[in-house]
């Protein structure tokens, strides 16, 4: 039961990054009708707000010592952190050590930013276009960026720590009646879940009980109707496109302690949460959630060594396996809509 338990949580671990990519991912095609392929490197340049966030925090300066000189008569310097200047360096500490979480709020402006020069600049113009281009070209633009962050960062993990406070491990096996130590997780990845489903859940509050998340659910279930009403439409078919890269950036910014932003890590999740979206059903925004927790779960009991034992590489294919059988029995995907890229 512990190890069931322990697979659970780190499945819905998995899933929440799925889910969330895929949620993004969702929102662009259920509103625009476009196959981003490029959605994987939002996710990556969000991880990479937060490492740019935690260096802007750590500049410093040359200032001379106030003791004086060193034993050969040279001025001694000391360096001096900037937030410490500004802040006091009580405050300035805990905004170094809390980098991770604040490097949300610099991650959103800059995600809705690329989400609109993205979509005004180069996306705009494959509307009309079969899926076939769109997917060319956003895979191309997601190369692109995947090497920008290479040129600019290097192409070495950038270690990223969460804060002090959620370094250590959870004993969810004490908490349960299992003995101590027998199911032990990490903090951040717990607060990493709890933040998805927070995500999550105001994406659909917001599209449900909002005039302006109304007006995107009408335009994206009949678009010309909606149109025809004198509402613009595409203004907010746009701006939902800065909220998913949005969504998604901050779903890269909490990633960033789990695994080390790297310029391929967009690469990494991109296949995986076209397979969660085509899973759910493509367009629908609670089937790709489903999809993500469910395929997160299914991976993380394949990972299992009794399970590799049986099957050696299973949890590299199981994601698949799952897609094809889910495909074969309902085309449409679990949650999909009829009518949907049946064209």
């Amino acid at each position: 039961m512990d190890a069931i338990l322990l697979q659970i949580l780190n499945g819905l671990d998995k899933g929440s990054a799925y889910a969330l990519i895929a949620l993004g991912l969702t929102l662009i095609f259920g509103t625009l009708g476009v196959v981003n392929f490029a959605h994987g490197a939002l996710f990556m340049i969000g991880a990479f707000c937060a490492v740019t966030f935690s260096k802007i925090l750590t500049l410093s300066h040359k200032a001379t010592e106030p003791s004086g000189t060193d034993f050969l008569g040279n001025p001694k310097f000391d360096d001096i952190l900037y937030v410490n200047q500004f802040f006091g360096e009580s405050t300035g500490a805990w905004m170094i050590d809390w980098a991770v979480p604040l490097a949300i709020l610099f991650s959103i402006p800059v995600m809705i930013a690329i989400g609109f020069i993205m979509e005004r600049g180069l996306i705009k113009h494959f509307y009309s276009r079969p899926h076939a281009d769109q997917i060319l070209v956003t895979f191309g633009l997601a190369i692109v960026l995947g090497e920008l962050i290479k040129y600019f960062y290097g192409a070495n993990p950038y270690p990223t720590p969460a804060p002090a406070a959620f370094a250590g491990s959870f004993d969810f096996g004490a908490m349960l009646g299992f003995d101590p130590n027998t199911i032990i997780y990490p903090y951040w990845r717990l607060i990493y879940f709890c933040f998805a489903a927070v995500v999550i859940g105001a994406i659909f509050a917001f599209l449900q009980f909002t005039t302006f998340g109304m007006v995107v659910r009408a335009g994206m279930a009949d678009r010309e109707t909606v149109g025809l009403l004198g509402i613009n439409i595409d203004k907010r078919f746009t701006i939902m496109f800065g909220i998913a890269a949005a969504v998604t950036g901050m779903a890269g910014v909490m990633y960033a302690p789990i695994n080390s932003p790297n310029y391929n890590m967009g690469m990494d999740f991109l296949v995986l949460s076209f397979v969660v979206v085509v899973v759910g059903g493509m367009g629908s925004l609670p089937g790709a959630v489903l999809a993500g927790f469910l395929l997160g779960v299914v991976e993380s009991f394949a990972s299992m060594a009794v399970v590799l034992e049986v099957i050696p590489g299973i949890n590299q294919i199981i994601i698949y396996l799952v897609a094809i059988i889910i495909l074969l029995t309902r085309p449409r995907g679990l949650l999909g809509r009829a009518g949907v890229m049946e064209d």
